[in-house]
């Protein structure tokens, strides 16, 4: 039976456990839940609602009529999904020290099971917290664009999740300990961030920053979140969809193989 079960590719029974797990780890840790969650909202209190007062008529890229508030949301939405997503590379480096990794790299189940089970969760949380921020803004006055339109930011949320779940795998398994992958992902995370659009349009910016911007995976993120919540995207949606669709598998394959490839000391 245990031969068996070690040629399965994806093996449903620890799928789950390692989702499970990261789920009970999550909502046992309320600092981070309540961490994760207090930065957008500061973001959406203290930035984006003196923001919009300032008039957007002016503003390439917001379409006339649309408060920068109604604008700024998504971007923040998104930087939820980017800074939570990202983190759960960390869950492996802590596993790492702590002994856990060790036993599941042993377990008689696919790696591929392992690392799947594991950025499911990772997804799963980031989403949580995504849509708990849409929540927020929701009641803070941005007006969400229909059932469809907010179903339709539920399929970005999960691929632009998906991204950067793969890229802080890649980044949890190739960085050796807690402290580098700490001191290295803020000096990733931002840039990606604050190149990303999510706070003004890319079509306000220069044109040389503009063609760096489109190079940001969040910028295809926010967009799409964009034009789905509020009806503000610059890119078309399918070009959004497409290009995240084409990253998140790429991000995850490479996650997927470079855990495959890792040590458990």
């Amino acid at each position: 039976m245990q031969a068996i079960r070690e040629q399965r590719l994806i093996d449903p029974q620890p799928i789950y456990t390692m989702w499970l797990r990261e789920m009970k780890r999550f909502f046992r840790i309320k600092a981070r839940v309540v961490g994760s969650l207090l930065m957008p909202f500061l973001f959406l209190a203290f930035m984006g609602l003196p923001l919009s007062l300032m008039p957007t008529r002016e503003i390439p890229g917001i379409p006339e009529g649309m408060g920068f508030f109604d604008f700024f949301a998504p971007g923040i939405v998104g930087m939820s999904l980017l800074f939570s997503a990202t983190m759960s590379g960390a869950s492996v480096i802590w596993d790492k020290e702590f002994g856990f990794l060790k036993e599941v790299l042993v377990a008689p189940v696919s790696r591929f099971s392992v690392i799947l089970g594991r950025s499911l969760g990772g997804m799963t949380t980031s989403i949580i917290q995504a849509l708990i921020i849409v929540g927020i803004a929701a009641a803070m006055g941005v007006r969400i664009a229909g059932v469809l339109g907010f179903l339709l930011a539920v399929v970005f949320m999960i691929l632009t999740s998906a991204t950067f779940t793969g890229f802080g795998l890649i980044l949890g398994t190739k960085l050796g300990n807690s402290e580098a992958f700490m001191a290295i992902i803020n000096l990733v995370v931002f840039p990606i961030f604050f190149l990303s659009g999510a706070i003004f349009p890319v079509a306000a910016m220069p044109s040389w920053l503009g063609y760096v911007m489109y190079l940001d995976p969040l910028t295809y993120g926010v967009d799409g979140l964009r034009g789905a919540l509020v009806g503000a995207a610059q890119l078309p949606l399918w070009l959004d969809f497409v290009v995240l669709l084409v990253l998140s598998i790429i991000m995850t394959v490479l996650g997927a193989y470079f855990f495959s490839k890792m040590e458990a000391d």
